[in-house]
Protein backbone atom coordinates (compact mmCIF):
# COMPACT_ATOMS: atom_id res chain seq x y z
CA UNK A 1 0.00 0.00 0.00
CA UNK A 2 2.45 2.94 -1.17
CA UNK A 3 -0.12 5.56 0.18
CA UNK A 4 -2.15 6.51 2.66
CA UNK A 5 -6.22 6.54 0.42
CA UNK A 6 -8.90 8.12 2.75
CA UNK A 7 -12.75 7.27 0.94
CA UNK A 8 -14.24 10.11 3.04
CA UNK A 9 -16.68 12.00 0.40
CA UNK A 10 -15.98 15.52 -0.06
CA UNK A 11 -17.14 18.62 2.36
CA UNK A 12 -20.23 19.82 1.43
CA UNK A 13 -20.38 23.82 0.53
CA UNK A 14 -22.70 24.60 4.19
CA UNK A 15 -19.47 22.72 6.09
CA UNK A 16 -17.09 24.58 3.86
CA UNK A 17 -18.88 27.61 4.75
CA UNK A 18 -19.09 26.87 8.21
CA UNK A 19 -15.21 26.32 8.55
CA UNK A 20 -14.64 29.52 6.68
CA UNK A 21 -16.84 31.52 9.24
CA UNK A 22 -15.19 29.04 12.30
CA UNK A 23 -11.62 30.59 10.60
CA UNK A 24 -13.07 34.59 10.90
CA UNK A 25 -13.71 33.70 14.41
CA UNK A 26 -10.27 32.14 15.09
CA UNK A 27 -8.66 35.36 13.62
CA UNK A 28 -10.71 37.46 15.50
CA UNK A 29 -9.77 35.68 18.76
CA UNK A 30 -6.46 35.74 17.92
CA UNK A 31 -6.16 39.27 17.43
CA UNK A 32 -8.13 40.21 20.45
CA UNK A 33 -5.38 38.09 22.50
CA UNK A 34 -2.67 39.70 20.78
CA UNK A 35 -1.06 35.80 19.76
CA UNK A 36 -1.91 32.04 18.67
CA UNK A 37 -4.17 30.04 20.02
CA UNK A 38 -2.01 27.30 22.39
CA UNK A 39 -2.52 24.11 23.42
CA UNK A 40 -3.17 25.90 26.85
CA UNK A 41 -6.29 27.69 25.31
CA UNK A 42 -7.46 24.25 24.61
CA UNK A 43 -7.04 22.29 27.54
CA UNK A 44 -8.55 25.42 29.69
CA UNK A 45 -12.14 24.08 28.26
CA UNK A 46 -14.00 21.10 28.88
CA UNK A 47 -13.06 18.42 27.65
CA UNK A 48 -15.49 16.52 25.00
CA UNK A 49 -15.90 12.83 26.29
CA UNK A 50 -17.74 10.81 23.23
CA UNK A 51 -19.47 7.73 23.68
CA UNK A 52 -18.48 5.14 21.31
CA UNK A 53 -19.23 1.47 19.95
CA UNK A 54 -16.74 -0.41 18.29
CA UNK A 55 -18.48 -2.93 15.66
CA UNK A 56 -15.88 -6.01 14.63
CA UNK A 57 -17.25 -7.58 11.25
CA UNK A 58 -15.91 -10.41 9.73
CA UNK A 59 -15.85 -13.45 7.71
CA UNK A 60 -15.40 -16.20 10.27
CA UNK A 61 -13.67 -16.46 13.63
CA UNK A 62 -9.97 -16.42 12.95
CA UNK A 63 -7.59 -13.00 12.65
CA UNK A 64 -6.98 -13.10 9.21
CA UNK A 65 -10.97 -13.03 8.72
CA UNK A 66 -11.35 -9.96 10.64
CA UNK A 67 -11.87 -11.16 13.94
CA UNK A 68 -9.70 -8.45 15.49
CA UNK A 69 -9.15 -9.55 19.04
CA UNK A 70 -10.06 -7.43 22.41
CA UNK A 71 -6.09 -6.64 23.04
CA UNK A 72 -5.92 -4.97 19.72
CA UNK A 73 -9.11 -2.88 20.15
CA UNK A 74 -8.22 -1.84 23.41
CA UNK A 75 -4.90 -0.52 21.69
CA UNK A 76 -6.62 1.50 19.03
CA UNK A 77 -8.61 2.48 22.10
CA UNK A 78 -5.32 3.92 23.87
CA UNK A 79 -4.23 5.26 20.50
CA UNK A 80 -7.37 7.66 20.29
CA UNK A 81 -7.03 8.99 23.70
CA UNK A 82 -3.62 9.81 23.21
CA UNK A 83 -4.04 11.23 19.64
CA UNK A 84 -6.82 13.77 20.60
CA UNK A 85 -5.57 14.55 24.40
CA UNK A 86 -4.30 17.81 23.08
CA UNK A 87 -7.10 18.74 21.11
CA UNK A 88 -9.83 18.18 24.11
CA UNK A 89 -11.74 14.87 22.99
CA UNK A 90 -11.59 11.73 24.66
CA UNK A 91 -13.46 8.47 23.83
CA UNK A 92 -15.27 6.35 26.39
CA UNK A 93 -15.82 2.58 24.60
CA UNK A 94 -19.56 1.85 25.53
CA UNK A 95 -19.62 -1.88 23.91
CA UNK A 96 -18.21 -4.08 21.04
CA UNK A 97 -20.29 -5.87 19.07
CA UNK A 98 -19.10 -8.70 17.12
CA UNK A 99 -20.68 -9.94 13.71
CA UNK A 100 -20.13 -12.81 11.15
CA UNK A 101 -21.49 -11.78 8.07
CA UNK A 102 -19.30 -11.44 4.42
CA UNK A 103 -21.18 -8.85 2.84
CA UNK A 104 -20.99 -6.70 6.41
CA UNK A 105 -17.54 -7.73 6.64
CA UNK A 106 -16.93 -6.80 2.89
CA UNK A 107 -19.18 -3.10 3.00
CA UNK A 108 -21.19 -4.67 0.65
CA UNK A 109 -24.71 -3.97 2.47
CA UNK A 110 -23.63 -0.65 4.33
CA UNK A 111 -26.92 0.68 5.10
CA UNK A 112 -28.13 -2.63 6.27
CA UNK A 113 -25.23 -3.14 8.36
CA UNK A 114 -25.59 -0.13 9.93
CA UNK A 115 -29.59 -0.30 10.35
CA UNK A 116 -28.69 -3.60 11.90
CA UNK A 117 -25.53 -2.56 14.26
CA UNK A 118 -25.66 1.46 15.12
CA UNK A 119 -26.10 2.23 18.72
CA UNK A 120 -26.70 6.03 19.96
CA UNK A 121 -27.59 9.26 18.75
CA UNK A 122 -26.12 11.73 16.42
CA UNK A 123 -22.97 12.45 18.94
CA UNK A 124 -22.23 9.33 19.58
CA UNK A 125 -19.53 7.50 17.79
CA UNK A 126 -19.66 3.88 15.87
CA UNK A 127 -16.41 2.79 14.11
CA UNK A 128 -17.07 -0.46 11.95
CA UNK A 129 -14.11 -2.31 11.43
CA UNK A 130 -14.05 -4.25 7.61
CA UNK A 131 -11.69 -5.47 5.02
CA UNK A 132 -12.43 -2.56 2.72
CA UNK A 133 -11.81 -2.85 -1.13
CA UNK A 134 -9.44 -0.57 -3.28
CA UNK A 135 -6.63 0.14 -1.27
CA UNK A 136 -8.93 2.50 1.10
CA UNK A 137 -8.22 2.72 4.77
CA UNK A 138 -11.40 4.09 5.84
CA UNK A 139 -14.17 6.76 5.55
CA UNK A 140 -16.16 8.85 7.73
CA UNK A 141 -19.17 10.92 7.38
CA UNK A 142 -18.62 14.49 8.00
CA UNK A 143 -21.53 15.97 10.21
CA UNK A 144 -24.53 17.84 8.99
CA UNK A 145 -27.23 20.24 10.21
CA UNK A 146 -30.45 19.08 10.88
CA UNK A 147 -29.61 15.19 9.73
CA UNK A 148 -32.37 13.10 8.53
CA UNK A 149 -32.69 9.44 8.87
CA UNK A 150 -30.27 8.80 6.68
CA UNK A 151 -27.94 10.69 7.99
CA UNK A 152 -27.99 9.25 11.21
CA UNK A 153 -27.90 5.39 9.87
CA UNK A 154 -24.93 6.36 7.92
CA UNK A 155 -22.85 8.44 10.21
CA UNK A 156 -19.87 6.84 11.53
CA UNK A 157 -16.15 5.11 10.43
CA UNK A 158 -15.22 2.57 8.42
CA UNK A 159 -11.72 1.33 9.19
CA UNK A 160 -9.60 -1.25 7.37
CA UNK A 161 -9.41 -4.04 10.09
CA UNK A 162 -5.79 -4.48 9.31
CA UNK A 163 -4.92 -1.18 10.26
CA UNK A 164 -5.55 -1.60 13.92
CA UNK A 165 -2.36 -1.27 16.11
CA UNK A 166 -0.61 -4.93 15.60
CA UNK A 167 -2.34 -5.03 12.16
CA UNK A 168 -0.79 -6.26 8.90
CA UNK A 169 -1.21 -3.06 6.72
CA UNK A 170 2.50 -2.32 6.09
CA UNK A 171 3.18 1.18 7.20
CA UNK A 172 -0.40 1.81 8.61
CA UNK A 173 -1.07 -0.38 11.53
CA UNK A 174 -0.69 1.95 14.43
CA UNK A 175 -4.03 2.91 14.61
CA UNK A 176 -3.79 6.22 12.70
CA UNK A 177 -6.34 5.36 10.18
CA UNK A 178 -9.48 5.91 13.13
CA UNK A 179 -7.25 8.87 14.06
CA UNK A 180 -7.67 10.40 10.64
CA UNK A 181 -10.94 9.29 9.58
CA UNK A 182 -12.43 10.13 13.55
CA UNK A 183 -10.79 13.58 12.39
CA UNK A 184 -13.45 14.00 9.46
CA UNK A 185 -16.35 12.81 11.67
CA UNK A 186 -15.30 16.20 14.01
CA UNK A 187 -15.39 18.51 11.31
CA UNK A 188 -11.61 18.45 10.42
CA UNK A 189 -10.54 18.78 6.46
CA UNK A 190 -7.34 17.27 5.01
CA UNK A 191 -4.48 19.54 5.35
CA UNK A 192 -4.43 19.80 2.07
CA UNK A 193 -8.18 20.20 1.18
CA UNK A 194 -7.91 23.84 -0.20
CA UNK A 195 -4.13 23.52 -1.61
CA UNK A 196 -2.53 26.84 -1.86
CA UNK A 197 -5.20 29.51 -1.65
CA UNK A 198 -4.66 33.35 -1.24
CA UNK A 199 -3.13 33.36 2.16
CA UNK A 200 -2.50 30.84 4.87
CA UNK A 201 -5.58 31.40 6.25
CA UNK A 202 -7.46 30.45 4.06
CA UNK A 203 -5.33 27.87 2.19
CA UNK A 204 -4.77 24.17 3.49
CA UNK A 205 -7.79 22.69 5.53
CA UNK A 206 -8.97 26.45 6.25
CA UNK A 207 -7.69 26.75 9.80
CA UNK A 208 -4.92 29.21 11.01
CA UNK A 209 -2.22 27.51 12.13
CA UNK A 210 -1.84 24.65 9.68
CA UNK A 211 0.45 25.54 7.11
CA UNK A 212 -1.25 25.29 3.48
CA UNK A 213 -0.41 22.08 1.74
CA UNK A 214 -0.59 21.78 -2.19
CA UNK A 215 -0.87 18.06 -2.32
CA UNK A 216 -1.02 14.92 -0.08
CA UNK A 217 2.28 13.79 1.60
CA UNK A 218 3.05 10.43 1.41
CA UNK A 219 5.61 8.68 3.66
CA UNK A 220 7.36 10.86 5.86
CA UNK A 221 9.00 13.61 3.51
CA UNK A 222 10.72 16.09 5.87
CA UNK A 223 11.04 19.61 4.92
CA UNK A 224 8.67 19.38 2.14
CA UNK A 225 7.67 23.08 1.10
CA UNK A 226 4.64 22.98 -1.46
CA UNK A 227 3.29 26.04 -0.79
CA UNK A 228 5.57 28.81 -1.63
CA UNK A 229 6.20 32.61 -0.61
CA UNK A 230 5.30 34.68 1.93
CA UNK A 231 1.95 34.51 1.82
CA UNK A 232 2.64 30.46 3.06
CA UNK A 233 4.96 30.48 5.76
CA UNK A 234 6.06 27.28 7.02
CA UNK A 235 6.59 24.02 5.96
CA UNK A 236 3.92 21.37 4.81
CA UNK A 237 1.97 19.63 8.01
CA UNK A 238 3.24 15.74 7.08
CA UNK A 239 3.21 15.26 10.82
CA UNK A 240 -0.50 16.64 10.78
CA UNK A 241 -3.22 13.20 11.69
CA UNK A 242 -5.19 14.98 8.99
CA UNK A 243 -1.90 14.43 6.12
CA UNK A 244 -1.52 11.04 4.47
CA UNK A 245 1.81 10.38 5.94
CA UNK A 246 2.96 7.19 7.47
CA UNK A 247 1.42 5.96 10.96
CA UNK A 248 4.82 6.42 12.23
CA UNK A 249 4.92 10.41 10.99
CA UNK A 250 1.70 11.71 12.40
CA UNK A 251 2.01 13.12 15.45
CA UNK A 252 -0.05 16.49 16.03
CA UNK A 253 -3.66 18.38 15.97
CA UNK A 254 -2.66 21.76 16.10
CA UNK A 255 -4.38 24.10 18.58
CA UNK A 256 -6.71 25.71 15.66
CA UNK A 257 -7.60 22.06 14.68
CA UNK A 258 -8.68 21.43 18.26
CA UNK A 259 -10.74 24.83 18.48
CA UNK A 260 -12.39 24.06 15.13
CA UNK A 261 -13.15 20.37 16.66
CA UNK A 262 -14.73 22.06 20.13
CA UNK A 263 -16.99 24.37 17.71
CA UNK A 264 -18.09 21.92 15.15
CA UNK A 265 -19.14 19.65 17.95
CA UNK A 266 -20.99 22.45 19.66
CA UNK A 267 -22.48 23.68 16.33
CA UNK A 268 -23.52 19.74 14.83
CA UNK A 269 -23.46 16.69 17.23
CA UNK A 270 -23.92 18.49 20.95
Amino acid sequence: MAQRKCGAPAPTEELIEAAKEDTRAQLALIKAKGGAITTADVKAKAIIYVDTWFHVLRSGTGATQGNIPDSQLQQQLDVLNADFLDAGVQFVLKGTTRTTNNSYFTDSSELAMKKALRKGDYKTLNIYFQNLSGGTLGYCYFPVSNPTTNDVWYDGCSVLYTSVPGGTATNYNLGRTATHEIGHWLGLFHTFQGGCASNAATGGDSVPDTPAERTAASGCPTGRDTCTGTNFPGVDPIHNYMDYSYDSCMYEFTPGQATRIANFWNLYRA
